[in-house]
């Protein structure tokens, strides 16, 4: 009996929706996205991962559209993006990707993403078990990201609440 060489869709949204704390899954054409929202605060949270399934009008490069394959995507830390890959490239034009070698259909391959790589967004087709591994500690820095932004959101929410309520 051989051992499936990709880790499952499965394994890495029970990970993300499971392991971490105030994760909000929301699905949409194609794709799975992972929000940092405890206790459902805002209506949408903090977006950090996404699974996506699908190529999209704008977001072709990985060819999603053969069959099996996925993309996890992450909004990692600019200094962990950093240590990856070294400073972010530029934003790319309207429909674009970003420049660099990269070969964004390739599976198995830690990369800046396609399109948001310019963010510090990184993503990987179809990851092994091997690459998977290397993944946990970039979702736990993506999740911790937008922990931050979710709590700055939320001060900024309650200083502006105990401001109106203070006033005359």
């Amino acid at each position: 009996m051989s051992q499936t060489k990709w880790i499952e869709i499965e394994t890495v949204h029970s990970f993300i929706t499971n392991e971490l704390d105030g994760v909000v899954p929301k699905d949409a054409w194609g794709e799975t996205s992972y929000f940092y929202n405890p206790g459902h605060v805002f209506q949408r949270g903090t977006y950090f991962a996404t699974i996506k399934q699908k190529d999209g009008a704008n977001d072709r490069a990985s060819h999603l559209d053969r069959s099996g394959v996925w993309r996890l995507n992450l909004g990692v830390s600019k200094e962990v993006f950093f240590e990856l890959f070294g400073p972010p490239p530029p934003r790319p034009g309207k429909g674009g990707v970003i420049d660099g070698g990269w070969d964004f259909a390739a599976s198995d391959q830690l990369m800046p993403h396609p399109i948001y790589g310019w963010m510090s967004w990184i993503s990987v087709l179809n990851p092994s078990r091997l690459t998977w591994g290397k993944c946990l500690p970039l979702v736990s820095d993506a999740h911790l990201r937008a922990k931050g932004t979710f709590e700055q959101r939320r001060a900024k929410q309650n200083g502006l609440a105990r401001r109106i309520a203070a006033e005359p």
